[in-house]
């Protein structure tokens, strides 16, 4: 059984002020979640205004998932540059320029007047996205000790909760008041709230030192890889099933439409998606506690790819609903588990830096992933080859996954239960 443990560099100086684990760290990770939740909005709103932007531009799919492309990548860009932000300055500054970001994009996004305007404006809101997802968890791990991993997980989930909640007022937006009042009304709802929320997480925060995990224990998983390989590795594992994963995300509501069952049908599949996802997310914490990361990511993984197998032979209302819903149950607790593997299996004094690698090629396969869909798409007139092309990718997910259990096998067998993941 794995149960990461981490210590500060110097527990001698933690203000009296705030203990870990107490109960001011959950007003803390609640703030987080909320705060979180409100700004992956840019991650589920370009979701659901694909078709109707490529109406109006007169576009190809295509070209208007290049929005999405490009939101993930100025996500994954941003995430280093964010991270670098709250490592100097702190949570709250890097907070305050994703505001700003937030508010500023979403309105350019609603006065663009030609489709490339459109795609910066995306690119711009992925980097304000990125604060609310790697900086905040990184943060909320120096609140924890004994819980630590559980608070990582739940502040993960707040894309999650945003994908929940997001892409139906997204889409009740749309049909009121069109797509381009609807983004300058979110810029309106992010800057409003997260200004609220940041102020109340820095009054609860004061003059608390940042910590680090520079004196956590060794690894516990013995691979017999160097850092570099198994990074490569976990980073290519990291892409394939991204781009899986990106084809019922990113399409489902084109898809309905496509299908007749209407954009606001697609919306409610992917807010159920993203709800099962959070169960998902936090349960695959509790279970790597139990069986590890590797076999946690395995698992996870091959379940994806009989969602999206099943995908390939039902369309029906009722049976996109249910698959939805399995999809999110599935695949929730993948991308974490990678975080988890670096972990066990790797210096802590490299972690964060394996972790963000492995991470930012999570988001270069969903930009992919999202994109070439939409090629497929374009190319074949259904979504029939594109999901056929999210097999594929994530069967090359899980041969990477299950080749890394046989050596941990391998290696517990040679050297006994101490390196047992």
């Amino acid at each position: 059984m794995v149960r990461p443990v981490h210590a500060p560099n110097h527990p001698e100086q933690r203000p009296g002020s705030f203990a870990p684990d107490s109960r001011q760290a959950w007003v803390r990770l609640l703030l987080a979640l909320v705060i979180g939740s409100i700004g992956a909005v840019g991650m589920w709103a370009v979701v659901v205004v694909i078709p109707v932007v490529q109406t109006e531009f007169a576009t190809t799919r295509g070209a208007v998932s290049l929005a999405f492309t490009l939101m993930m990548f100025g996500f994954g860009l941003g995430g280093v540059i964010a991270g670098k932000i709250t490592d100097r300055f702190g949570i709250v500054q890097a907070m305050a320029i994703s505001i700003v970001f937030l508010g500023v994009a979403n309105v350019l996004a609603g006065l663009s007047s030609h489709l490339w305007q459109f795609v910066v404006a995306y690119f711009l809101i992925g980097l304000g996205t990125s604060a609310t997802f790697a900086p905040l968890m990184a943060e909320a791990s120096h609140w924890f000790e004994r819980y630590r991993g559980l608070a990582v997980t739940i502040v993960a989930s707040g894309n999650y909760v945003g994908g929940t909640i997001w892409p139906p007022l997204v889409s009740a937006g749309m049909e009121r008041i069109g797509w381009r009042t609807t983004h300058i009304g979110i810029a309106l709802i992010c800057v409003s709230l997260m200004t609220v929320l940041v102020l109340v997480l820095r009054a609860q925060m004061g003059d608390d030192k940042v910590r680090n995990h520079a004196n956590a224990p060794p690894p516990r998983v013995d691979l017999k890889l160097s850092t570099n390989t198994l990074t490569v590795l976990l980073s290519i594992a990291s892409i394939s099933c991204c781009v899986a994963m990106a084809m019922p995300q990113v399409h489902i509501v084109a898809y309905c439409g496509d299908l007749g069952y209407g954009v606001a049908r697609g919306a409610e599949m992917l807010s159920l998606m993203m709800a099962c996802g959070i169960v998902s997310r936090i349960g695959s914490g509790y279970l790597a506690d139990k069986i590890g990361g590797i076999r946690t990511l395995l698992i996870g993984s091959v379940a994806q790819g009989f969602a999206l197998v099943f995908y390939l032979f039902f369309d029906s209302l009722s049976s996109l609903y249910l698959i939805s819903a399995m999809f999110g149950l599935f695949q929730g607790g993948i991308v974490p588990s990678y975080a988890i593997i670096v972990r066990e299996a790797m210096p802590a004094g490299e972690a964060a830096t394996r972790v963000g690698i492995v991470i930012f090629a999570s988001v270069f396969g969903m930009s992919f992933g999202g994109w070439v869909s939409g090629i497929i798409f374009d190319a074949t007139g259904s979504y029939a080859a594109a999901f056929a092309n999210g097999v594929g990718w994530n069967a090359l997910n899980v041969g990477i996954v299950l080749m890394l259990l046989i050596r941990s096998r391998m290696n517990l067998v040679r050297t006994g239960p101490t390196l047992a993941a």
